[in-house]
């Protein structure tokens, strides 16, 4: 089967997106560029599910890029709860510092200034400039390269990291018209994440089925170098996010003690200590003792 034309799927897309997309704070008429940045701080490995108490209750708390700016360190790391990485969330105050700094509190619309961010890649940088600002830029996570993989490529999964070749098949697809093109980079976003999915893709609801390369060619399997799973139990996150549990729950700091009990081996529990401070979401305030930074 030969790739679909780019009118086709958008035509497929954009439609089926009218009438399934969610409805989802950040992508509300009246959401602030900053709601959308901190959704897609907080969406990176993250399901939306997840997202969406966090994400309130940070909006709640900190309205504005200058509320957070003038807010601590730690007090971001505790808010952040239990998301997963929480290093995202020291970049997230980082960027809030630097759009005070830089940009008068606003969140910028410009790919290039916001790529300036900390924390902000390339995904980042073209998602806020789409769906904030209605800005045209190939928009590239998870989802929408898998969507591109199959439909048009004929390939079950993408290659593991963005390849020169797949960034000039988004681009080639890409509509004129920017405010068209940020609502297919949102619309392919959507599909992905509800329909064509990693493990079970919903193939009798897909609105691009009768003209997918990966469907046409009987759905040959994915034979690229083995993908990586997503293991916990025993991990140096499991560890490290049982003592983020502990400093985030203490009114001041945690001991050693404490720490031991949570996480009773050695090296591993060392280990993951170092990390944290040297990653600055702990600072050790006397030996044996730690707490959320300042």
């Amino acid at each position: 089967m030969d790739a679909p034309s780019p009118s086709a799927l958008h035509e497929a897309v954009l439609d089926w997106y009218d009438d399934h997309a969610r409805e989802l704070p950040w992508r509300g008429v009246d959401a602030s560029p900053w709601s959308v940045m901190v959704s897609e701080f907080m969406l990176q490995q993250t399901p939306v599910a997840r997202v969406l108490p966090a994400h309130a209750a940070w909006l709640e708390r900190w309205p504005t890029p200058a509320d957070l700016a003038a807010g601590s360190t730690g007090e971001a790391v505790r808010m952040w709860g239990r998301l997963g990485y929480p290093r995202r969330a020291l970049r997230l105050h980082a960027a809030a510092v630097a759009i005070v700094e830089r940009h008068d509190g606003e969140v910028p619309a410009a790919y290039d200034d916001l790529l300036a961010l900390t924390g902000v890649g390339d995904y980042t940088a073209a998602a806020i400039a789409s769906f904030a600002f209605g800005r045209r830029h190939v928009v590239l996570d998870t989802n929408v390269r898998r969507v591109l993989a199959r439909a048009v490529a004929g390939e079950e999964f993408p290659a593991a990291a963005v390849t020169r070749a797949e960034r000039d098949l988004a681009t080639g697809l890409l509509p004129d018209d920017p405010a068209t093109a940020a609502t297919w980079a949102v619309a392919t976003m959507e599909l992905g994440a509800l329909v064509c999915t990693a493990r079970q893709p919903s193939c009798e609801q897909c609105p691009v089925a009768e003209v997918c390369a990966w469907r046409g060619a009987g759905f040959p399997a994915y034979d690229g170098p083995p993908r990586r799973g997503q293991a916990w139990a025993g991990t140096d996150r499991q560890c490290r996010g049982r003592i983020m549990a502990l400093a985030r729950e203490a009114h001041a700091s945690v001991s050693r003690a404490q720490v031991v009990a949570a996480w009773p081996q050695a090296e591993q529990r060392e280990r993951c200590l170092e990390a944290l401070v040297a990653d600055g979401l702990l600072t050790q305030i006397t030996p044996g003792r730690w707490a959320l930074p300042g």
